[in-house]
């Protein structure tokens, strides 16, 4: 069983006193069914990436993901896996880079078995997604929250290798000394941003490397005044790293990714996918305007995005959370894959011309259920309560509606986590006739369904990218895998 943490350690410590002792027996079966979900699922996200002629540039400049060098495969896994923004996220942080890729890179070093993979993954999952949940009220949220792979690399390290306690906390006072300051021209406006993960990996896996030579670091570099904390976040909750060991499984907080895109943008192109199966190629041509409704959220991330889209020379990430680009792809195509990132598909003229027929609008009660839902904000605002109203406020520039804020006490569990990023569309045709479709979440985020059907969207997503089934079915089973086993499982599906 985990070590009870010491009620008056620093919050690494505490931290590391819990996640260090965790093993496979200690895992709710629906928590080790979340976790292969998870690694079926980001093994497609890195197949998709190696695919993708940026992801063919990358193992060009850094070398192939099953490199024997497991610093080297964790830094190029990273950076493959963030390269179309088709990585699975949880309340809180796309925390997969490091959490999954990091075990899978250190799985021969280590002679991970696939139970001790899994395992590693969780602890690695609940680190990283505490710290950055404490601060996420502030500029650095989703792929900017660099602190994640940092804290995640570290941890999953930690546990694969059996290290004591003092080294996870040295590693992290280490690796969390000076963490990536993204810049926003950049992140969304050239390539740089595929290496957003990468980075921080390799700081996180540098940092192991002088905690096991004897270097120190600071333990109380989350909570103190000069910490990370109170350096990257508006609002921190410092309570949340250590609230619920045990209970509050993050992990079964994954939201699956379906599409190549912002999350924000997903239930828009279900809609979008759904309305192309009622519409035939001349009605397509004679669609007069395309309003899609949606939250708050949605539409500044799309206006982000904006002045960074220039048809076949956008960056990718400009594409992701471009509303109007995906919707004129589903409508046009009946989806969106990673081929819709890549030449000649945005060169398409028609795409285009369609995609300046996207009309965005606000819509109040999307944003409710948005905020009522546990990610990718609502959680967080409860618990921050009364310190998150003025945040709130400069964070919706004075525009959120009232009532929108959202109430009740935070989770005591997390069995029921919901993610509610909705949208309503209707297309117009030139002779009036109107089309509708409305979804209140995306398929694969936080909820029922996806409690209930996770791993078929993470078998579906893999086989997409054209793996053998009997390589699927074996990571099925990863948590039964011996060491030899599970490398050439792993080697299989990253080469085929």
């Amino acid at each position: 069983m985990p070590r009870t943490p010491q009620a008056d350690g620093s919050l690494t410590v505490r931290l590391a006193e819990w996640a260090s002792g965790l093993r496979h027996a200690d895992l709710p079966d629906r928590i080790d069914a979340y976790a292969t979900s998870q690694l079926i699922s980001h093994l497609a996200v890195v197949r998709a990436g190696m695919a993708h002629p940026l992801g063919q540039r990358l193992v060009k400049a850094f070398g192939s993901p099953t490199d024997d060098c497991p610093d080297q495969a964790a830094y190029v896994l990273a950076a493959l896996s963030a390269c179309l923004y088709y990585e699975d996220s949880m309340y809180v942080g796309h925390v997969s880079h490091s959490s999954v890729g990091v075990p899978l890179a250190f799985r021969n070093e280590q002679g991970l078995t696939g139970a001790q993979l899994l395992t590693a993954m969780v602890a690695a999952n609940e680190c990283a997604a505490r710290v950055t949940a404490a601060s996420t009220l502030g500029p650095f949220r989703g792929q900017t929250a660099a602190h994640a792979q940092l804290v995640g690399a570290v941890a999953a390290v930690s546990h694969g290798a059996g290290a004591p306690v003092r080294r996870w906390t040295d590693a992290w006072g280490i690796a969390l000394a000076a963490p990536p300051w993204s810049l926003r021209r950049a992140f969304l406006g050239s390539d740089a941003k595929v290496l957003s993960a990468a980075v921080p990996v390799r700081i996180g896996l540098d940092a192991c490397r002088a905690a096991e030579a004897g270097l120190t670091g600071a333990e109380d570099i989350l909570e103190h005044p000069g910490g990370l904390l109170a350096k990257v976040s508006d609002v921190a909750s410092p309570e949340v790293v250590t609230a619920g060991f045990g209970t509050r499984w993050h992990t079964e907080t994954l939201s699956f990714k379906v599409h190549p895109a912002g999350a924000y943008v997903d239930a828009a192109i279900d809609c979008a996918a759904e309305l192309h199966g009622l519409l035939t190629p001349t009605e397509i041509d004679d669609i007069d305007e395309i309003v899609v409704r949606a939250a708050r959220l949605t539409m500044v991330m799309d206006g982000e995005a904006r002045p960074y889209l220039d048809r076949e020379r956008s960056a990718i990430l400009a594409l992701n959370l471009s509303v109007a680009y995906n919707v004129a792809t589903a409508l046009l195509t009946g989806s969106v894959t990673a081929d819709d990132l890549a030449e000649p598909a945005t060169a398409d003229p028609v795409r285009w011309a369609l995609a300046a027929k996207v009309r965005l609008t606000y819509d109040p009660g999307l944003s409710r259920r948005l905020l009522a839902a546990t990610a990718p904000l609502g959680e967080a605002l409860r618990q921050a309560e009364g310190r998150a109203q003025e945040w709130f406020a400069a964070f919706s520039g004075g525009r959120a509606a009232p009532g929108v804020f959202p109430g009740g006490e935070p989770s005591v569990t997390f069995e029921h986590a919901t993610k509610a990023i909705g949208s309503r569309i209707e297309v117009t045709l030139r002779g009036g006739r109107a089309l509708r479709a409305e979804r209140t979440h995306a398929v694969g985020s936080a909820g029922a369904r996806t409690r209930r059907d996770h791993r078929a969207i993470a078998r579906a997503k893999l086989a997409a990218t054209g793996v053998p089934p009997d390589a699927v079915d074996a990571l099925e089973h990863t948590s039964s895998l011996g060491a030899a086993e599970l490398d050439a499982t792993v080697r299989e599906v990253l080469g085929a």
